[in-house]
């Protein structure tokens, strides 16, 4: 998995966002969930690339382990992307403002 972190002041659009991954030949689609919405443990056969436009969201993958033994878990803030390879368990939860994506699978 490959985060990547959003370090402009300037919060992103959408419309941004949307270009920057069809300049790297994705076709995105936009989906929101409300507050406390949560996902359970899933996969997908594709690298999902996925960034948050709105809101916030934690994704936990409980397969990837830290040193003490707790489930790998990244947060994302708007404007952060995450790279995630195919067939890796993930769940997620989204924030208490909601959550505001934009995803394509890359194959």
């Amino acid at each position: 998995m490959q985060v990547i972190r959003w370090h402009s002041e300037k919060l992103p659009r959408e419309q941004d966002l949307r270009t920057l991954m069809q300049q790297e030949g994705l076709q995105p689609y936009s989906w929101s969930n409300d507050p406390d919405y949560a996902y359970s443990v899933h996969t997908h056969d594709y690298e999902k690339v996925l960034y948050c436009v709105q809101g916030a969201i934690r994704f936990t993958l409980p397969e990837q382990r830290d040193a003490a033994g707790a489930a790998t878990y990244v947060d994302l803030a708007p404007g952060d992307c995450m790279i995630l390879p195919a067939h890796t368990a993930h769940s997620a939860l989204v924030g208490a403002q909601g959550v505001t994506c934009l995803e394509a699978p890359r194959r």
